[in-house]
């Protein structure tokens, strides 16, 4: 295994110590920022250093050591000796092949002794152990590359290769090439030329060439990572820009910590800002750290930084190869990065003299880890900025209610654009009562008559429409019309829902766990053939739009349709190009993208959020319709945005339609603190799982039991109670949450009764500051 130092103490150690089989590093491997910004997070979040600390490091930096076992003399000696089947000798006669593992001996000896065995064979001196390491702890690409020595460069001369009798023509063409090209050059270069490695070799062999390997670094921008974007340098700032640059480059100015919210209307420029404030951190020699929430925005914002900053620029999210990760990565380790643009887990990037950290879309759910360690990019951005004495910017159109609680206490500098970019106006919204629509035209609607008519006057005009529908799949259920049975994951405590398939018959597919079966004909309980498919996500209304319009141009964006890498990329450039008259998507076409053809968004029901219990559940609602009618008239045309929906009259809704965010968060507010729910309160979520519903709700009451003794006044324990999702991968699931105004204390009572409790732990899930209650 491999372990990382991150600090030394003079204490002796009781008791066996193993011995270090080797050091990596002759230096330290992550910045001494980077490994103290990890153990915040695994103090903060209540996650193991060893689980914080792997989320700062880059791919390939692991390597193992591998048990194996070896023939020694005597060993040798008996297998010459003896033939006989005993286990012992079947294993020292595997052996006599070379090394191997316990796993690779197991074959050799029935009834799983081979443990035993191989122990005795060890104790009597007729085999050995030896360790051997497996992986690398560097990862780079290696190439041949190849250049003249003096020798070659003579023979080669200053006008071509001299003639030599004793040289073949493709070894004189491989001169010349080498010649031309000048030093070195890479093998796989010079195929092109017709010049392949055996030639170099031969040529190599006479001490005419040199070759050499040499690291061959995997750039992901050639790959389309940030595609080229025309920058107008001389494009003045609107005054609201003008002043928002002033106001941010003088924060920088001061060379201390600040954090700001810019809080800014959707196509205000605030991309613009952030380019140009940028600029102002590195001409005072600071680098600079981009975070967004999506890897399908990053290729966007990465080009409107490489079209300023060129190669100056590196990009780090999980949708890059390993390798491309790795060789970003060590870019930025030494020092050769002035700028990254990441997801999440770019918050680790090993960047020093970091002087700005830009959040965009701040409130993105997308910044928050949802496996161990927990943590939100957003949060941990804050903190990196106020120990690296940095400022951080946190930018959104609908800030989260923490940040903008923030900005009104005054920890943060609240910055606005309120105005879009050339005073382009909002998006126009009208809202459809889908009551209405069911009643003129049945249960099954999917496309109201405005809608529908609205995309169709776009087909017409030559202009672009986006569909929302935060659900994918088909259809979100088969119900039975006879006996009400309703196909359930196994596993988990959902409905199935289907998903059709190019080729082959429908599935019935579990989003949680990947479970699926074929859809069946007949009810799996009664065996009645009436079965009917309820609800619909992004696939049925593809299918409805190319129903309803003929020839249409229509394609779709969910994680079904994504899961090639590049396909999201491909897709919107696509779109981006015209060819395509309409996208249906999920979240992901709503935030961020900027498309100038698209006067027509709509929001095919935007009620899916709230009926989940969750007390951001209005919240999110809100976010999510304003950002996607922000993505409608960013042009030079006027935008539409139509939001069908069952409750028109919902807050959430109607602040929505007039982007008056400032509304909204006062009403939200009002209820978030009448229900002591965060930003009012800090909150923890603690799941724990067993293998039966009693033990989940028995371990659940000695969990609570304890903390509840621990409280004393400090914080609030409600449950344990039943999770939303009672069942999850075949484990049944207890809640708890934990409601405080004293977070330290809290996390401190909680850490206490988690280690008193070393068989539950590895059972209990504890989320800090969760951004769902599922």
């Amino acid at each position: 295994m491999t372990g990382l130092v991150v600090s030394i103490d003079a204490a002796p150690i009781e008791g066996d110590v193993k011995e270090l089989i080797e050091v990596l590093d002759d230096e330290a491997f992550l910045p001494e920022a980077i490994v103290d910004l990890a153990l915040w997070v695994s103090d903060y979040y209540l996650a193991g250093p060893g689980d914080a600390l792997a989320a700062a490091m880059p791919p390939g930096a692991w390597v193992q050591s591998e048990r194996r076992y070896r023939l020694t003399a005597s060993g040798r000696a008996a297998v010459r000796a003896a033939h006989d089947g005993t286990p012992r000798m079947l294993v020292l006669g595997r052996l006599v092949k070379g090394p191997r593992t316990i796993r690779g001996l197991a074959a050799q000896v029935a009834g799983g002794r081979a443990e035993s065995v191989v122990a005795s064979l060890e104790r009597a001196g007729l085999i050995e152990r030896m360790t051997a390491m497996t992986g690398r702890a560097r990862a780079f690409r290696t190439a041949i590359v190849a250049t003249l020595t003096p020798a070659g460069i003579s023979l080669a001369g200053a006008q071509g290769v001299a003639p030599d009798a004793t040289l073949g023509a493709r070894q004189q063409a491989a001169l010349a090439a080498l010649a031309a090209g000048g030093p070195p050059q890479p093998a796989a270069a010079l195929r092109e030329h017709g010049v392949d490695l055996g030639t170099l070799r031969r040529l190599a062999a006479r001490g005419l060439v040199h070759l050499l390997e040499a690291v061959s670094e995997r750039d992901p921008f050639a790959g389309g990572a940030a595609p080229a974007v025309d920058r107008d340098e001389a494009r003045p700032l609107t005054d609201e820009q003008a002043v928002a640059l002033a106001t941010l480059a003088g924060l920088l100015d001061s060379r201390d910590y600040h954090a700001a919210l810019v809080h800014g209307v959707t196509g205000s420029g605030k991309t613009e800002v952030y380019v140009r404030l940028a600029r102002h951190a590195m001409a005072q020699a600071r680098r600079v750290l981009i975070l967004v929430p999506e890897i399908a925005l990053t290729p966007q914002v990465a080009a409107q930084f490489r079209a300023a900053f060129g190669d100056r620029v590196a990009i780090q999210h999980s949708g890059l190869a390993d390798g491309e990760r790795h060789d970003q990565w060590y870019r930025i380790r030494r020092g050769e990065v002035d700028l990254v643009v990441g997801t999440r887990s770019a918050v680790f990037a090993p960047l020093d003299r970091l002087g700005l950290i830009v959040v965009d879309e701040e409130h993105d759910g997308s910044y928050k880890q949802d496996e161990t360690p927990r943590y939100n990019g957003r949060d941990v951005a804050v903190v990196r900025a106020r120990e690296a004495r940095a400022v951080v910017v946190l930018g959104s159109a609908t800030p989260a209610m923490e940040t903008y609680f923030n900005a009104e206490a005054g920890r943060y500098r609240r910055v606005v654009l309120s105005r879009r970019v050339l005073d382009r106006p909002l998006a126009r919204v009208r809202v459809v009562d889908l009551r209405e629509e069911y009643a003129a035209s049945g249960p099954d609607v999917v496309l109201g008559a405005a809608l529908t008519e609205a995309v169709g006057a776009r087909l017409s005009a030559g202009e672009q429409t986006l569909l929302l529908l935060n659900r994918r799949g088909y259809a979100t259920s088969v119900l039975c019309r006879q006996c009400g049975h309703v196909l359930e994951c196994p596993n988990c405590s959902v409905t199935l829902t289907v998903h059709r398939r190019t080729q082959g018959p429908s599935r019935a597919v579990c989003h949680y766990c990947n479970y699926s079966m074929r859809v069946p004909g007949t009810c799996v309980k009664c065996a009645a053939p009436y079965l009917e498919q309820l609800g619909f996500g992004t696939d049925r209304v593809l299918t409805e739009v190319e129903r309803l319009f003929s020839g249409i141009r229509a394609g779709r964006v969910d994680r079904d349709t994504m899961q090639k890498r590049g396909a999201i990329q491909d897709m919107l450039a696509r779109f981006g190009r015209g060819d395509l008259d309409l996208l249906v998507g999920t979240q992901m076409i709503a935030k961020g993208h900027d498309f100038p053809r698209v006067t027509l968004v709509g929001v095919v029901s935007a009620d899916l959020g709230l009926g989940l219990a969750d007390f951001r559940a209005a919240e999110r609602t809100f976010q999510l319709l304003t950002q996607v009618a922000g993505r409608a008239g960013r042009g030079v045309m006027e935008g539409e945005a139509i939001i069908q929906t069952i409750h028109p009259d919902h807050y959430s809704i109607q602040m929505a339609t007039r982007q008056d965010y400032e509304g909204f968060f006062t009403e939200e507010l009002r209820y978030r603190k009448a229900m002591a729910y965060p930003p009012a309160v800090g909150l923890v979520s603690l799941v724990i799982r067993g293998r039966t519903y009693a033990q989940a709700m028995h371990d659940a009451a000695d969990l609570g039991a304890s903390l509840q003794h621990a409280a004393r006044g400090g914080f609030a324990v409600l449950g344990p109670a039943p999770a939303p999702l009672a069942k999850l991968r075949g484990e049944y699931r207890a809640q708890i949450f934990l409601k405080t105004r004293h977070r330290t204390a809290t996390r401190a009572a909680l850490r206490a009764a988690l280690d008193a409790l070393p068989e539950l732990r590895r059972r209990v899930t504890v989320d800090v500051d969760p951004m769902g209650m599922l």
